[in-house]
């Protein structure tokens, strides 16, 4: 399984602290995911569909429990693409007081905007509200590559409200317009991180944090070993030209018109032309540091490109 489903998996079966929060749960995931039907003689259904049966059997438990209605599950298997099941829970509420209940409808009859501010009171009710919203309507996606964690939903002022709820807990969430759907986001780990723990799926916060420190440990690796590269890159195309300059003095001038101390460079860097700077100068009688040789064959290398410059 994905790293989103797995995730929505342990969400899925955890139980809210207290009634208030399974109430914003359920009504969140019905919001999210499902559909209000009123008949010809003021009969009303809800329809809410899942791909997970996970979820479908919270909703139904949830529903049963909260809304104390009659609760069908319907399993569907698709025909088409992935051909997986598809669950419709199809709840019936008694009347308009237990759609007012769940948010659907304000206290006016009508259908109510965005989230209704009764269900999120209090900060459980809140995390529950994102949980539910994070099942119906979320995925992530597997850290081992881009850090980005979605809730889709085509209700552009409840994509707003989400949003508020998330930067409630400083998220830094971001709302934006893919097709006809409005998409919740959040793209930085930390924050990624954060509403995992935040919303109880702390299994997912645990393999979360340790692929993060994996993938931290091997960039930290990789440069490294990019910078060593680098370096010892520069150290032979240094050395290549070193030997290049001396080359070009000995078959114009001769390594013997050069002085003393140059000569003694320029002999122990054509013998050994895979050596350091520092270990040319501790060849040399008596030794010299490193800059010291460096300042020598700088020396060298202006002779040369002197002797280039007649040419």
């Amino acid at each position: 399984m994905s790293f989103s489903t797995t995730t929505k998996e342990e969400l899925a079966r955890l139980h809210g602290i207290k009634r208030c929060c399974d109430l914003a749960e359920l009504a969140s995931l019905i919001r999210m995911d499902g559909t209000l039907q009123i008949s010809s003689n003021q009969k009303y259904s809800l329809n809410v569909t899942t791909e997970n049966a996970t979820v479908a059997r919270k909703i139904y438990n949830l529903a049963k429990d909260m809304l104390k209605l009659p609760v069908d599950i319907v399993v569907r298997r698709k025909l088409r693409l992935k051909k997986n099941n598809s669950y419709l829970v199809k709840i019936y509420p008694h009347g308009i007081e237990d759609l007012q209940k769940i948010g659907l409808v304000n206290q006016d009859g009508e259908i109510q905007a965005g989230i209704n501010k009764n269900l999120v009171k209090t900060r459980c009710d809140k995390k529950a509200y994102l949980r539910g919203a994070f099942l119906a309507g979320g995925s992530i996606s597997n850290p081992e590559g881009n850090y980005h964690l979605e809730i889709i939903t085509n209700d552009s002022t409840l994509a707003q409200d989400i949003s508020t709820l998330l930067n409630n807990f400083k998220l830094n969430a971001k709302v934006s317009t893919r097709k006809r759907f409005h998409v919740v986001y959040l793209k930085e780990s930390n924050h990624i991180f954060e509403f995992l723990a935040l919303i109880g799926a702390h299994q997912a916060v645990l393999e979360f944090e340790n692929i993060r420190i994996l993938k931290g440990m091997r960039n930290q690796v990789n440069r490294i070993v990019n910078c060593e590269t680098a370096n010892l890159t520069k150290t032979v195309d240094a050395a290549v030209r070193q030997l290049e300059n001396i080359r070009l003095i000995e078959q114009t001038l001769g390594i013997k018109t050069l002085p003393e101390n140059l000569q003694d460079i320029a002999k122990i860097r054509l013998q050994f032309p895979d050596s350091s700077l520092k270990e040319l100068g501790e060849m040399l009688c008596p030794k010299v540091g490193k800059s010291g040789v460096n300042h020598r064959l700088r020396k060298i290398e202006e002779i040369a490109e002197k002797i280039q410059a007649k040419k």
